[in-house]
């Protein structure tokens, strides 16, 4: 590839930016916008504009976010940290942090931090039924550098406007890596490789490791280059450098240098070179005298992977790594942090954690906690912690042979409930503003790869951020700030009049409602359905066993045909049963192993239907309900099941009621 240099590059650039909806013209700070702010604040600080780019990159994606703090307590595009908000969620007056009255679908089940949702068993085997975990406290953490008051010192701009103003925010994280450069020795100007030292520190990390990696991120995106509208509207563009590589000795010792710690050699966490990662240990422990243990299970002989699963943890880093820790908690694999992407991991790949609410899927699964808030807006899944998070990913499931799909890579949201009593009270996290286009594209399967024309499937993608959907229950007067969301509501006709369609789990005596926390009139980017019909500028797939309507305008679609195994019920049947877990036959158990029910979920699959196939399976069932993992036993059935895209939700079929149909 042919490099341009300097202006040329970021015209081309420039012109591959997505214009979006009313974006032309928009200076919020009244300057020659964002693209002009990067530039003077970096002209006035003696900092490489390619550096103060990229780093603001991995910090936001240059985006304002509204205005509003991140997890980390960072604000705009320079993600200058408020240090008295770390460890608290501010809240909108008014907000509801456990969600409203039953029914209302304000509800969210917050596992962490003593916060375990009403209806889920994390273990979700009713067999051995875990209690409510108890309140794990976080133990105290030295607080951040507060970047937002030393910007505020450096520069004479008061708090309040760097917190409110992108410019201003931009020319505070200048000051702030001019100081860092400064602290290491260094002096203004100089070539972008010159800066490591300063980028690994405004990382904000403790750790030397999780600070280098952070830098190593900035240089690549220096290298390869950006371009986006941000989620105000403003063109920005970084031209790509295949210069700027810090020579060796920069990364050698990061610990002496910025007095950063080094986290000592750990026993293999099973994670990619190229992030920082650290073993921290869940425990297998026995707990009194009655047979219980905590907080995961020991799988015997080898355990097929068959899914990865996304969540957000309703809580901070520290305090969810040390609540994984406590043998009375629950369990997950993985941790990451927002701030700088930093991974612990706390259980091996052939473990089972208590992570999903259904023992199915918890026994094929890996389960990945984000440090973040379901409602607290999506953009703030920050950049560091989506890179992490996807190089994970695709580490993982290449070592692990798991498709790269989201049949197989799924948000908590996607688990079903066991029985008909859990489908209620199942999690709803990732939600809405986990981007899931963003997030293939950084896994190297863009969700793009599956379109295909004229398929009888139908693809939800939208348009993250054009897409600003409508939710409530973000707190204050009920209204959620508008922002992009990865989602589409889906209603009973094609008008945006009509009402939500219904889901008779989900709410059984009421309305589905436009609740952030309430997942059952949604389908999510990525998730493949049967196309049903298309009215005009709207789309109807199958989903819960009726049509359901999504707004699908042309010019700005939100959906594209796709193709992929259909199956509808096989002639004769008027409706299939459908199940929350592949579980094998009753012939199937071997003396000494209780036999696992079939029981059926309340959703009918009527005939004339169709639903996408995500994946084929045999029934197998993993018995462990005693400490002694010589007496666990996996039974595999002769049964096999299709699991099918029934709702927001996946759900399965046995192969036997139903006919694959060609798409």
């Amino acid at each position: 590839m042919r490099y341009l240099s300097g202006t040329a590059a970021l015209v081309v650039l420039a012109l591959m930016i997505p214009t979006a909806p009313g974006a032309a013209g928009v200076r919020r700070d009244g300057s020659g916008g964002r693209q002009e702010a990067f530039a003077q604040a970096a002209r006035d600080y003696g900092v490489p504009e390619s550096v103060l780019l990229a780093v603001s990159y991995l910090e936001s994606r240059w985006d304002r976010n509204g205005g509003l703090p991140s997890v980390s307590g960072g604000y705009g595009p320079m993600h200058l940290v408020d240090a008295g908000l770390v460890g608290t969620r501010p809240a909108a007056p008014g907000e509801r942090r456990e969600g409203a009255a039953a029914g209302s679908g304000d509800r969210h089940g917050h596992h962490h931090g003593g916060h375990h949702g009403d209806g889920e068993d994390p273990r979700g085997d009713e067999t051995r039924p875990l209690a409510r975990p108890a309140a794990v406290p976080a133990p105290a953490a030295a607080p951040p550098e507060d970047t937002l008051r030393l910007a505020s010192r450096l520069t004479g701009i008061s708090p309040e406007r760097l917190r409110d103003d992108p410019s201003a925010n931009i020319r505070g994280g200048a000051a702030l890596l001019a100081d860092y450069r400064r602290r290491t020795g260094g002096e203004p100007g100089g070539a972008p490789a010159d800066w490591y030292g300063a980028v690994a520190r405004y990382s904000g990390s403790d750790d030397a490791g999780a600070a280098a990696a952070f830098a190593d991120e900035v240089y690549a995106t220096i290298r390869t280059g950006a371009a986006r509208t941000t989620d105000d509207g403003e063109p920005v563009a970084l031209p790509p450098d295949p210069s700027a590589v810090p020579p060796a000795p920069l990364t050698a010792d990061l610990s002496g240098r910025l007095g950063l710690r080094r986290t000592a050699a750990t026993p293999g966490p099973d994670c990619p070179p190229s992030v920082s990662c650290s073993w921290l240990p869940a425990p297998y422990k026995r707990l009194g005298k009655k047979g219980r243990y905590g907080n995961h299970d020991r799988y015997p002989g080898s355990r097929k992977i068959d899914y990865i699963v996304i969540h957000d943890g309703e809580g901070g880093y520290r305090s969810m790594v040390n609540a994984v820790r406590n043998p009375r908690y629950l369990s997950w694999h993985f941790t990451l942090r927002s701030g700088d992407g930093r991974i612990a991991q706390h259980l091996r790949a052939q473990d089972v954690g208590w992570h999903a609410g259904n023992w199915d899927v918890n026994s094929r699964s890996i389960g990945l906690e984000h440090e973040g808030y379901l409602a607290k807006g999506g953009a703030w899944y920050t950049e560091a912690m989506y890179r992490a998070s996807a190089k994970l990913v695709r580490h993982l499931a290449g070592k692990y042979r798991v498709p790269l799909d989201r049949a197989h890579i799924v948000g908590h949201d996607n688990v079903p409930g066991t029985t008909r009593a859990t489908v209620r009270g199942m999690h709803t996290d990732p939600g809405p503003y986990w981007d899931w286009e963003r997030y293939f594209q950084l896994l190297g399967r863009p969700l793009s790869r599956a379109v295909r024309k004229g398929g009888r499937s139908v693809l939800i993608l939208p348009r993250y951020a054009a897409n600003r959907q409508r939710f409530t229950g973000c707190g204050g007067s009920g209204a959620c700030p508008p922002q992009g969301a990865s989602t589409v509501w889906l209603r009973t006709r094609p008008s945006a009049d009509a009402p939500l369609v219904k889901d008779v789990g989900r709410h059984p005596k009421g309305r589905s409602t436009l609740s952030v926390y309430d997942h059952a009139a949604r389908a999510s980017a990525g998730q493949r359905y049967a196309l049903a019909e298309r009215r005009g500028d709207w789309t109807a797939i199958w989903y819960l066993g009726q049509r359901a309507w999504f707004h699908d305008p042309r010019g700005a679609r939100t959906s594209a045909r796709a193709s992929g195994p259909l199956v509808t019920p096989r002639p004769g049947l008027s409706s299939v049963r459908l199940y929350g877990r592949a579980y094998p036959e009753p012939s199937a158990y071997p003396a000494g192993v209780k036999r696992q029910k079939l029981a059926p979920l309340q959703y009918a699959f009527r005939a004339g239907q169709r639903y996408s196939v995500g994946m084929s399976l045999r029934g197998s069932y993993l018995s462990a309900v005693t400490f002694d993992t010589a007496k666990h036993r996996v039974v595999v059935g002769d049964t096999v099941y299709h699991q099918i895209q029934f709702g927001h939700r996946f759900m399965f079929v046995r192969a036997s009621d139903v006919v694959v149909v060609r798409s």
